[in-house]
Order: C-alpha cells, then sequence, then structure tokens
C-alpha cells in the first residue's frame, strides 16, 4: 500500500492540473481576453441609482443625466489645446495637470478627464469631439434631488478615490460612490451593477465591432428603489423651524424604532453636491469651522442631557427599592449634599414626592435619589456599575447599530470612569451626584435622547432605530425588528409617565400645551461649557426638551436640543409640541408658537461665540460660507420659563 500512495498522489495531482489548463485554454475565455487586452477596448455601461422613497411614497431622490470626457493617454494626437480649453472653460494649467494624472493612473486605459459635464455642456463639446482624438464620452446619471431638505439624511454622490479602488475591485477610476448618508450605508443596493462591453480594435487601433459578437458583454441593472423612514413633511417642517439655530432633533415612532426626522442645523440645500461644482461646493461646507453644515448634530453631537436624564434617576430608583412613588424629599430650593455643597434647584420647594418632582424637575428629590442608590451598596465602584448597567440598558454610552454610518456612543460613566479621575479612590456619592440631573460625566447624543423617550412610552422596550423601511426586492435587517428589553421593571413606568404628563398640565411645559394632545415631555436646561484659548468659560446654555404623544399608545417620541438656547421650554419645548401636533395632525392649530419660533434667531449668540474663537485664532468662518438656513435678521428671543 505504501508503494502506491506516491504514484496515486502523483496521478490524481495531474489529473487535476490537466482538467484545470483544459477548462482554461478551452472552456473559459477569461485569461485570453486578459491576454487580446491592448487589441480591446473595455466600455463600461453605467447604471442608474434606485430611487428615494419617503415613509409615504413622496419621491425624495431620482437621477439626471450626465457626462464624463474621458481620455486615454497614449491615444491623444495632435490635439488643439486651447480650442478645447475654450471649450470646455478649463485653463491650459487644468488640462495639463489632468493629463498628467491621467498617465499617472495608465497610458492605455481610460481616466475621467472632466466629470459630470450637464447636458448644454456637452452638447457644445459633441458637436467638435472628433477633432479630439484620444478624447470620448461616458453616460452617467447623477442625483437629482426633489426636495432642497434631508442632505444630512441623503449623503452625497462623488469618485471614489485610490484606496477604495485598491480595497474593492468592483470600482475603478472615475467610477462614483456613495458618500455619507443613506447613499453610503446602501450603496451596493443603490448603486446597481455595471454593463460591460469590450470593443475589437484593428491594428490601427480602430473599432470594427463587438468582441466575439457580444459574447462576454454584459448589461448593466438598475439600483433598486428603497424607502426611508422619514415623513418628508416633518422633516421639511423641522428644518424650517431650526432656521438660524444650531442644534438636532430626532424623532422616532416608539413601536418600531422608526426614524421619522433626523434634523441637524445649520443644513444645506443638497443639490449644492451635484455636478461640476460639487467640489467647490463642498470644501466652503468643509471649511465652514463654526457652523459646521455637514457635522450632524444629531448624530455626532454629544451634549449633557441635563434635566430629561431625571426620568433615568427616577426609574433606577424605584428599581432598586430606595423610592417608591410616595417617598418624601424636602427641597429648599436644593439641597446641601455634603459640607459646605449646595445643588441649587429651580422648583417651588417644600415637600415633593415622585410625581411633583417630576413635573417640577425638582434636582434635590433627584439628587437624593441617586445618592441613595449609589449608598445601598457598600461599594461606591459596584454601585456605580450597578446604576451605570440599567442606564445602558437604555441603549444609551454604546453605538446604537442604527443604518446610518456615522455616529457617537455617548458617555454613561461607570467604576472605570472614577477609577481613573480619582486614582487614588475613596470618592463616593457626593462626588458624583451631578450625574442626577444629566451633568457630570454623562453625554448624550440627541437619537439617544429620543430613543429613551421611546423606551419610556414603550414601558420598558425599544427597538434599534433605523432609517431604512422597505427595499424594493430585498428585505431589511432583523436587527430592526429585535426587541431590546431595559432592566427595568415595567410597572415602575407609569408613575414616571404620569409625572411627564403634568409637565404640560402643571409643570415647566405648561405654556406649550397643544389641546386635544395627551403630550408626556420633560424640559432641560443643559450647562454648557467651552475650552477655548486654554480656558474652560460657560458659555449660554443649551435648550433641551423630550417628549412623546400620545400618552397612550404613543405615535411618535421626539428630542429636541437647541445649542445655546437657554431654558428648554423657550425654544426646544414649542419645537416639540409643533412638531407632535404637526405629525399627529398634519396641521398647526398654535400658530403663536410657530411664529415665535420662526422669528426666533440665535445668530448674534453665536456670532459672539464665534469672535471670542476668532479672536483667540482657534477658528473662523469663511466669508463665502454657503450653508443655508442661517439667514434670518429676527432678534433672539428673551422670554425665560422654567
Amino acid at each position: 500500500m505504501r508503494k502506491l500512495l506516491l504514484p496515486t498522489l502523483i496521478i490524481i495531482a495531474a489529473s487535476l492540473l490537466l482538467i484545470r489548463i483544459f477548462y482554461l485554454q478551452v472552456i473559459n475565455d477569461t485569461f485570453k481576453l486578459k491576454s487580446e487586452n491592448n487589441a480591446i477596448k473595455i466600455k463600461y455601461d453605467y447604471p442608474e441609482r434606485g430611487y428615494i422613497f419617503d415613509r409615504n411614497g413622496k419621491l425624495l431622490v431620482s437621477n439626471q443625466a450626465s457626462y464624463d470626457i474621458m481620455v486615454i493617454p497614449r491615444e491623444l494626437k495632435n490635439i488643439d489645446t486651447l480650442e478645447f480649453c475654450q471649450l470646455l472653460d478649463i485653463t491650459k494649467e487644468d488640462f495639463i495637470e489632468k493629463i498628467e494624472k491621467a498617465k499617472v493612473y495608465s497610458p492605455r486605459l481610460p481616466s475621467v478627464f472632466l466629470p459630470q459635464l450637464n447636458k448644454s455642456e456637452f452638447a457644445a463639446f459633441q458637436e467638435k469631439i472628433r477633432k479630439f482624438e484620444g478624447f470620448y464620452f461616458q453616460k452617467r446619471s447623477l442625483r437629482d434631488y426633489e426636495v432642497d431638505f434631508g442632505a444630512n439624511i441623503f449623503g452625497f454622490i462623488t469618485q471614489v478615490n485610490d484606496r477604495i479602488i485598491e480595497q474593492n475591485s468592483y470600482y475603478k477610476s472615475g467610477d462614483l460612490i456613495g458618500r455619507q448618508g443613506v447613499e453610503e450605508s446602501y450603496e451596493e443596493i443603490l448603486r446597481g451593477i455595471k454593463g460591460v462591453k469590450y470593443i475589437q480594435k484593428d491594428k490601427y487601433n480602430r473599432e470594427i465591432g463587438s468582441y466575439k459578437d457580444g459574447k462576454y458583454d454584459t448589461i448593466a441593472v438598475q439600483g433598486e428603489d428603497i424607502n426611508l423612514t422619514i415623513d418628508a413633511e416633518l422633516q421639511r417642517y423641522g428644518e424650517q423651524l431650526m432656521i438660524n439655530k444650531r442644534g438636532g432633533i430626532v424623532a422616532l415612532e416608539p413601536k418600531t424604532g422608526e426614524i421619522l426626522a433626523l434634523i441637524t442645523a445649520p443644513s444645506y440645500d443638497p443639490a449644492l453636491l451635484v455636478g461640476r461644482q460639487r467640489s467647490k461646493n463642498y470644501t466652503l461646507l468643509y471649511r465652514d469651522s463654526i457652523a459646521k453644515p455637514l457635522y450632524d448634530r444629531g448624530l455626532l453631537a454629544e451634549y449633557p442631557p441635563g434635566s430629561p436624564f431625571k426620568i433615568l434617576t427616577g426609574l433606577v430608583g424605584l428599581q432598586e427599592s430606595v423610592i417608591d412613588e410616595h417617598t418624601t424629599v424636602f427641597c429648599n430650593h436644593g439641597f446641601s449634599y455634603a459640607r459646605g455643597r449646595f445643588m441649587r434647584c429651580h422648583c417651588h420647594g417644600g415637600a415633593l414626592q415622585l410625581h411633583r418632582g417630576i413635573y417640577e424637575s425638582c434636582n434635590a428629590y433627584f439628587g437624593t435619589t441617586y445618592m441613595r442608590t449609589i449608598n445601598k451598596y457598600k461599594s461606591p465602584p459596584y454601585a456605580v456599575d450597578v446604576w451605570s448597567k440599567h442606564v445602558k440598558s437604555f441603549g444609551l454610552g454604546q453605538f446604537m447599530g442604527y443604518d446610518l454610518p456615522t455616529g457617537r456612543r455617548g458617555n454613561i460613566p461607570d467604576s472605570k470612569t472614577y477609577k481613573r479621575i480619582y486614582p487614588n479612590g475613596g470618592w463616593r456619592s457626593t462626588a458624583i451626584v451631578s450625574n442626577a440631573i444629566g451633568q457630570g460625566e454623562v453625554l448624550m447624543t440627541p437619537i439617544q435622547l429620543a430613543n429613551m423617550m421611546a423606551t419610556v412610552a414603550n414601558e420598558g422596550y425599544y427597538y434599534t432605530p433605523h432609517i431604512i423601511k422597505k427595499i424594493k426586492g430585498g428585505t431589511i435587517d432583523k436587527k430592526f425588528t429585535t426587541k431590546h428589553v431595559t432592566t427595568i421593571d415595567k410597572k415602575h413606568f407609569k408613575p414616571i409617565i404620569s409625572g411627564l404628563f403634568d409637565v404640560y398640565n402643571l409643570g415647566t411645559a405648561r405654556g406649550v400645551r397643544v389641546e386635544g394632545i395627551d403630550i408626556c415631555g420633560k424640559t432641560g436646561t443643559a450647562e454648557n461649557f467651552a475650552k477655548i484659548g486654554g480656558k474652560r468659560v460657560q458659555l449660554k446654555d443649551h435648550s433641551i426638551f423630550v417628549a412623546f404623544a400620545p400618552k397612550d399608545n404613543p405615535k411618535i417620541a421626539i428630542a429636541i436640543l437647541v445649542e445655546n438656547g437657554g431654558y428648554g421650554a423657550t425654544i426646544a419645548g414649542p419645537i416639540a409640541s409643533l412638531m407632535i401636533e404637526k405629525y399627529l395632525r398634519k396641521k398647526i392649530t398654535r400658530v403663536d408658537l410657530e411664529k415665535r419660533i420662526l422669528n426666533i434667531s440665535l445668530r448674534n449668540e453665536y456670532a459672539k461665540l464665534g469672535g471670542m474663537k476668532e479672536g483667540l485664532a482657534i477658528e473662523s468662518t469663511p466669508k463665502d460660507s454657503i450653508a443655508r438656513k442661517e439667514t434670518s435678521t429676527s432678534k433672539i428671543d428673551s422670554t425665560k420659563q422654567n
């Protein structure tokens, strides 16, 4: 047997090798095709990208015809450079630079010389293309935006770079790819499949027809259409309300986790990033380092959540049995929590129970609740980890797994956090009590705040927020239909929801009520500090509001954060009420609120901040900034509410 083993292995290996050679030489002509590449011209047929619709079937993004001027450097002959440059409105220096770049890529393969010509630009060139040997045109489709809002949701289309080409063999030089927003998240679905045509050339480099009668040609396949969860009218309305303000708004459908609106302010018209001016416009937007129109504040901005975080402080206190809904705490317009340390409070004071503590937003009540939670256990590090685990079960302090390509995890501190801050130990609840009221080390993004409210509305569960509703011919990821349950028992949510309902009836949001809609909400005013010139400077507070409605069977949960907006009920609260009514009723009855919010401008506040930074040579805003939606001359509203 041993004598037969080696000959048998040799015979098997030789047989496999012969079969492979026969397959490559007789059955499969792929390598032959590659060997004849010098005599074959490859033309790509680029498909239309899939269309994008909103949740109600409204068309948001379609396509328009565009043309790229392509060049094969080795085929250039007797070009009238001056005429060519005049025809395409470029300089001779631009011409030389683009040709040299094409040569670096490949002298014999086509490169994009000038991308994204519109129909009129292309028509002028098409008449004289025969005079410019080595150049030809490639038809493509560019995005055509049916709306002037939602730029942060859509993203944009741009040319692939060398790194992408190296990483993904599908893309060739000059190909387009989705960047940011759903264009990036769903690139493989939206882009479709390129068609390929192989053209035979003769010894004089002239095209003589299809190679092998089109045997290897493939047909372009259009990208799949998608429906987003976004309500287009709600998105448009939210962006209008945020004109001359900065911040983020996120609205969710609690029962599904579907994102109804995702607003960042300031924003820009998505059409700015289409066509030959895309690169110039993108540069202007990118360099606006103060307004930051490309920065999605709804997903990326991490803020101290302020008073809305008291909802979680109360829920954890109930779960850990350190309070119940009848527990009474005395507030003397604040409370002393350590020798010489006093946490101020703006509620009416006196003896408060949980219900009133919520709707009057009492710092003393929730500061006491938090300290009791930490003091329940002998070890503060262990206690903080117990508290942290409860809070993180709401999807906080972590990447949430939604289907957009950008985001931040926020911060929910645990024992490791305080080990770094206090390396020698010895810290107690008094050192970290600011967490109770959403300050301290706690940071949240607007989408996390909205998800927190959706979870409260659902009385203890949530679905991962997502922006895809339907894919034509496909299915959405199962993770978006997987229920996440918190560590808080369902029974503890009812007293919290009752208190949130009376925020609108008896508490800090009573001035922004909408008759006939039962809204549960919570105002917030978060302290705002910035490091400028190496110094910690306190700026005007952020205005925060979270809500859901209706109280029974909620249809929308929302979080609003307005930078430097002051008290929560001043700007963020009215915006929440208006957007809730817009979504539920499709109309507005609180026209007084609407008029006031549309007329509020915080431009003077932001200009003051920008001036501070510019004076210290930290940041500056370009004079030719094209970020829109910060253009009103209205004065800052000075109404102050708790």
